[in-house]
């Protein structure tokens, strides 16, 4: 499916309503986001963008030097159809194979405008993701991927149409050093994706070296952590690898991460069930007093199915960080959802499945990923960044 980019820039000056003319949610909603108003009303299934929306940040659940603060929307929108990457890995209607593994896997008879990788050996920052489910698919950037030569992380929002034949999918390596095939194929980090200093490297610098910075940073914090050092099995298991997931998933940091994630995930995952009438729908974080990432989703039901990997990202951020337990206002969450003005536009699209759009701004940095086929045309996920 041929792609479409467009970049636009305004140096000094916001974006205003009607900036690009195929983004009436994104620059109605975003740029008025959090005006004052809460509208508790859902959206009908199959409602189009273009109304106006707002998010409100509710009181925070704390837990040491993290603090999260609940978001909820004026609409909900229908996202049944969607197929998630740690749902169609475990059901095995979704592969994730080395570029040069897929041959095998294309469908006899392509769909007109469909792209196929050449058939080249593998690559650090190429995988190729075949979808057999006849749902579309949902990437988001943050999750990892394991086994193939490398473990690697997804550098961008995206959708895959169900019943795909092998895309191109872009990604960024999460483990320096090995290029030896654990397995031909890959599968989902359990229950957990990049934290956002990972993320951010992959989403808005799109640096393989500052991926690998981050890691090398996170793997460093995790050595020097008490837990660790007092047990020298995992602090072998540390100093042997140089596996993102694999240091996240030792025990003695698994313990630590789950100390800060597990009370989070529960108190949360009892309030998106009590505002499941008022359109929960994401979070605004802070680490150490700051505030530094926002997720939003399309729906509350979208929201809990990537909760549990999302808090433990959190988490993740909030240990590496070290604990300097710093208060944090609501009103400095809700001030980061309502500035979106933004000096410059980059927009990604494939017409009729989805478009990305990137806006760069003082200080932050902010991703929509909407799709485009029938009956939606919605954001599915809104990401922003402290730049």
């Amino acid at each position: 499916m041929p792609r479409q980019s467009t970049v636009r820039s305004k140096t000094g000056a916001p974006f205003q309503k009607g900036t690009s003319m195929r983004h009436p949610w994104f620059w109605g909603s975003l740029t008025l986001l959090l005006s004052g108003v809460f509208i508790g009303q859902p959206a009908d299934a199959g409602d189009t963008a273009g109304d106006l929306s707002t998010y409100k940040v509710l009181p925070p659940i704390r837990h040491g030097n993290l603090t999260v603060f609940p978001v909820v929307a004026a609409k909900s929108y229908d996202t049944s159809e969607f197929l998630t990457l740690d749902e169609g890995l475990k059901n095995g209607e979704v592969v994730v194979t080395e570029m040069g593994n897929a041959g095998g896997l294309v469908r006899r008879q392509p769909r007109s405008g469909v792209y196929l990788p050449p058939q080249t050996g593998p690559q650090v920052n190429k995988l190729v993701l075949i979808n057999n489910s006849k749902r579309p698919l949902i990437l988001l950037a943050g999750e990892i991927v394991t086994g193939g030569k490398q473990d690697r992380v997804i550098g961008k929002d995206r959708l895959v149409p169900a019943e795909s034949d092998p895309i191109d999918l872009s990604v960024f390596c999460v483990e320096h050093g090995r290029w030896v095939g654990a397995s031909n194929k890959f599968g989902a980090m359990s229950f957990s994706m990049a934290a956002p200093s990972v993320r951010g490297s992959a989403m808005a610098k799109q640096d393989q070296q500052m991926v690998w910075d981050q890691v090398s940073r996170a793997k460093t914090a995790a050595e020097a952590s008490p837990g660790v050092q007092r047990n020298p099995t995992a602090a072998g298991g540390l100093k042997s690898t140089t596996s993102y997931a694999r240091v996240m998933e030792n025990e003695e940091v698994k313990q630590q991460i789950d100390a800060v994630a597990k009370p989070l995930e529960d108190s949360y995952a009892s309030t998106i069930k009590q505002l499941r009438d008022r359109h929960a729908v994401g979070v605004v974080v802070a680490v150490n007093g700051q505030v530094v990432w926002a997720d939003l989703f399309a729906s509350t039901t979208l929201l809990e199915k990537y909760w549990p990997k999302l808090v433990r990202s959190y988490a993740t951020e909030a240990v590496v960080s070290g604990a300097k337990d710093s208060p944090v206002t609501d009103a400095s969450a809700q001030k980061f959802l309502d500035t979106l003005q933004g000096r410059h536009e980059t927009v990604d699209s494939e017409p009729g499945l989805y478009r990305h759009t990137e806006v760069s701004g003082d200080g932050f940095k902010a991703f929509e990923l909407t799709s485009l086929l029938p009956k939606t045309g919605f954001p599915l996920h809104i990401a922003k960044m402290t730049d």
